[in-house]
C-alpha cells in the first residue's frame, strides 16, 4: 500500500513539473533581403527592421566599433540568406580603416511592448 501511494505521489509531482515548464519560444528567423532599416543601441546590440512591423535584436559576439555612427550596414549568413539564431551570421560595418566583420551571437524577435520600450530615436 505504501509503495502504491509513493508511486501515485511521484506520478502526480512529475506531471505537475512537466506542466509548469515554460513554452519553448518560437524561432526568430528573417531573410536578409527583407531588412529595411537598422539602429545600433550600442557597440554590441543592433535592432533591425524586417518588413513593415517586425523588429529583431541582434546581439553581437564582441564589440563592433563605430557601428553606432554608421548610416548603413550589411548582413550576411553562410549557407543561407535566412538568419535564425546568429550561427554563421555577420554584420559588415564600414569603418575608417575599411569594413569590419562583426559576428552575430544571438537573434531575438522583439514583442510590440519591447519595441515601444526602445529609447527614443532607436526604433528603426
Amino acid at each position: 500500500m505504501r509503495r502504491l501511494l509513493a508511486s501515485a505521489a511521484l506520478i502526480a509531482l512529475t506531471g505537475t513539473a512537466a506542466m509548469a515548464q515554460p513554452a519553448k519560444p518560437a524561432r526568430a528567423c528573417f531573410w536578409t533581403s527583407q531588412v529595411s532599416n537598422f539602429s545600433a543601441i550600442d557597440d554590441r546590440t543592433v535592432i533591425v527592421r524586417v518588413g513593415v512591423k517586425d523588429r529583431y535584436r541582434l546581439e553581437l559576439f564582441s564589440p563592433c566599433h563605430d557601428i553606432e555612427w554608421n548610416n548603413q550596414i550589411g548582413i550576411t549568413s553562410r549557407g543561407s540568406s535566412s538568419i535564425c539564431n546568429g550561427a554563421g551570421a555577420e554584420i559588415i560595418s564600414p569603418g575608417t580603416l575599411g569594413p569590419q566583420t562583426c559576428r552575430i551571437n544571438r537573434v531575438v524577435k522583439l514583442t510590440p511592448e519591447e519595441v515601444e520600450a526602445l529609447p527614443k530615436g532607436r526604433k528603426p
